[in-house]
């Protein structure tokens, strides 16, 4: 191997689904991804993206319900916190209640997973071409632009699911994901009935996608760059390829998680609450975004009301991003995308 050897970098992220590349080599050109419309290409990185993103969020699905449960402050677990309404969920529930609402939630990551990394490349490429801005800055507006993307096509599939997640056994509204779909559908004013909270969750996505696609592609850059033989490793499928070690991603990505859901978590507390609807008594007090970031610091304040439930999405982070980083690259491999 001659010593002008490229290294070609590809890197992922659980709800920010992307790829970039960048060659380290003197005298040799970049090397671009597919310049036209390749249906199999897209087909098979929608595959990963979603496959990747479906296993990431299923790990830390019983997770993903104390969250709605703490956010929402349900009646039956308001008084706990992360740990003890974990305990008490299986008790009340049993243990698949630590998964109600997963299925609606695979439902929605596929498609979500697989639009917001396909955005991202689309988003990056169009900035750095057609408009001429390229860095940090690039990264970031892609990052943020692919989020908002991804959350307006899969929105209603989140607001089934935080439904059927905020329910406890023995108080049903909802029998399923088809039941929720028609009722929200008869009794909360049809379409606009699905969209409830989409202002918060696209005002709160920017930063959160955009800092996630910025601090983890940051810190691969940098590491890559200054640690190659530290940090990396060759791909499996092809040795020229370079990517980040296992523990390197996880820890990579847990950073560029936590410093992204600190900045945008108050937005997310109101997404939630706004989501949920006529469910919460409150609901008459929650129904701008304004007027619920009101409501909840009025009521609770900030660490209980505005940052309540933080810590678990810290703990989330960790793993999610392991188990993405994880799969996308093994599903990159197989699927032969590098």
């Amino acid at each position: 191997m001659s010593a002008q050897k490229t290294w070609l970098y590809w890197s992922t992220d659980t709800d920010s689904m992307a790829t970039e590349a960048s060659v380290a080599s003197a005298g040799q050109p970049q090397i671009q991804g597919p310049t036209q419309f390749d249906l199999y290409y897209w087909l098979r990185s929608f595959v990963a993206g979603g496959v990747a993103g479906c296993c990431a969020k299923t790990t830390i699905a019983p997770l993903d319900r104390v969250k709605i449960l703490l956010q929402a402050h349900n009646p039956h677990y308001k008084h706990l916190g992360v740990f003890a309404t974990l305990r008490a969920v299986p008790k009340k529930e049993g243990f698949l209640g630590l998964y109600k609402g997963n299925g609606a939630m695979m439902v929605r990551i596929f498609p979500y997973g697989a639009i917001q990394f396909m955005a991202f490349d689309n988003y990056k490429k169009f900035l750095s071409t057609k408009l001429g801005i390229s860095g940090h800055i690039h990264r970031l507006m892609a990052g943020s632009l692919a989020g908002m993307t991804a959350v307006i096509c899969t929105y209603p599939l989140d607001v089934i699911r935080a439904r059927l997640a905020f329910q406890v056994t023995g108080e049903h509204r909802y029998t399923g994901i088809a039941n929720a779909f028609y009722t929200i559908y008869l009794k909360e004013g049809g379409i606009s009935g699905f969209y409830r909270g989409l202002t918060p969750t696209i005002i709160g996505m920017a930063p959160y996608a955009g800092f996630s696609f910025f601090t983890f592609g940051t810190l691969k850059s940098l590491g890559l760059h200054h640690f190659p033989e530290l940090l990396g490793k060759p791909s499996l499928d092809n040795p020229d390829v370079l990517v980040l070690k296992t523990h390197v991603n996880l820890l990579c990505g847990g950073i560029a998680g936590a410093i992204a859901q600190t900045l945008s978590y108050p937005l997310d507390v109101a997404r939630r609450r706004m989501q949920l609807g006529a469910v919460l008594p409150d609901s008459d007090r929650c129904l701008t975004l304004t007027n619920t970031l009101k409501h909840v610091y009025s009521q609770y304040g900030i660490t209980k009301g505005l940052y309540r439930g933080l810590s678990l999405n810290y703990i989330r982070c960790v793993p999610s991003q392991a188990v993405a980083f994880t799969t996308y690259e093994f599903m990159k491999q197989v699927l032969h995308l590098n």
